[in-house]
């Protein structure tokens, strides 16, 4: 029977009865390849805010497998992106963020660009006969600014980023997104999880009263309040009347409505996570928002790409309002990374066939789907023949 045959006939149990993925999936090498150029590359990633590279020649850099985009503020002001590249003998131009005044300069050989990609200069020219430097200009990646942040699109032609978020559009307002400042640079934290792993974890709270003892003292489950257009949901999470008698999370529950007077009072009562697939989460606060990113970094592992955002606000009150949600969310993200260690280790037990999913769980099912949709071999309980060798 064909690889084909098998997906249909798995695809047909796995639409009658919704299973989890098999564990094999979370640990592949050849797999991890697919993922990058079929799921990740064509889609829609955050590089940074508008605001976090203001001066021209700011810029942001994003690394997603063996990619990466440069974006930089010009001279014009404009945003442009650029694969991170030299287009003479490929060095990584730029590493991080940063900000280069006049010009981008390759560390290798000398090469020199323009803010707005144009080859500018050639250390001893006069030994490349015929170079025509407007041919060598740095290659171009597909951009676009929404809500207040750069996307890129490295491979591939998704819809428009405005396009995709268009339902939530009304809704996202109040918060002023565009207006946001970074509350510090973008950070990477390394996790010993597979990605697609992470991304389950995040997109079902069916974990959340077990797993975030915290966040279920301070509100109700985001599931009870959840709506979804095709690859984005939302779930809201409401104050409960009742204070936690954890001191922080009490305070918090005090003083938020109290403190953030700029959002209608609904807003001032709750918490509103959104997650965009692939790879994409954003969680909103009344007093500040953050993104995340789901980052392969091989089988096994990925990184969890972060940033930070609010309005200028600098009252004490605010200060210390941020702190106590930042201080309750390090300890949330603290509980989700254990947990998915916890998963990824049990995953390689030769016991473990794929579980039942709740109705709780239809994000992740969602997203399982999309991935089968893109990656047939997905469905199959075992690694295909033509992955053999490659784990």
């Amino acid at each position: 029977m064909s690889v084909s045959t098998i997906a249909e006939k798995a695809g047909e149990s796995v639409a009658a009865a919704p299973h989890a993925l098999p564990a094999w999936v979370y640990d592949h090498a050849e797999l991890h390849r697919l993922e990058l150029e079929r799921v990740l590359l064509p889609t829609w990633q955050i590089v940074c805010h508008v605001n976090s590279i203001p001066r021209a020649g700011d810029y942001e850099t994003l690394d997603l497998g063996p990619e990466s985009v440069v974006v930089v503020r010009g001279a014009d002001s404009g945003v442009r992106a650029f694969h991170n590249v030299c287009r003479h003998r490929g060095a990584r131009l730029l590493d991080g963020a940063g900000r280069c005044p006049g010009t981008i300069t390759c560390p290798y050989h000398g090469w020199t660009y323009r803010s707005d990609g144009a080859l500018i200069g050639v250390p001893t020219k006069e030994r490349f006969p015929g170079l025509d430097r407007a041919e060598h200009g740095l290659r171009e990646v597909r951009v676009e600014i929404a809500f207040g942040f750069v996307f890129v699109a490295i491979a591939g032609d998704p819809p428009p980023v405005a396009q995709s978020w268009a339902a939530f559009r009304e809704e996202l307002a109040p918060y002023e997104i565009e207006r946001m400042m970074p509350l510090g640079p973008i950070t990477t934290e390394l996790w010993d999880v597979d990605w697609k792993l992470a991304m389950d974890n995040y997109l079902e709270s069916y974990h959340v009263p077990i797993g975030h003892p915290g966040l279920n003292r301070m509100f109700t489950p985001d599931y009870e309040d959840q709506a979804s257009v095709p690859t984005i949901a939302r779930g809201v999470s409401w104050l409960r009347e009742q204070e936690s008698p954890r001191w922080s999370e009490r305070l918090y529950q005090r003083h938020v409505a109290r403190v953030v007077t700029n959002l209608p009072e609904p807003y001032r009562r709750c918490w509103r996570f959104f997650s965009a697939l692939p790879n994409l989460g954003i969680d909103i606060f009344p007093e500040q928002m953050d993104f995340f990113q789901v980052i392969p970094r091989g089988p096994g592992r990925c990184a969890i790409r972060s940033g930070v955002f609010a309005l200028p606000d600098a009252r004490p009150e605010m200060r210390a309002l941020r702190y106590l949600g930042s201080r309750i969310n390090t300890q949330v993200n603290d509980e989700d990374r254990r947990l998915c260690g916890r998963v990824q280790r049990g995953l390689a037990s030769s016991s473990y066939r794929p579980g039942p999913l709740s109705g709780l769980e239809s994000c992740m099912l969602e997203f399982h789907d999309r991935l089968r949709e893109r990656i047939p071999e997905l469905r199959l309980p075992h690694p295909p023949r033509q992955f053999a060798g490659a784990h």
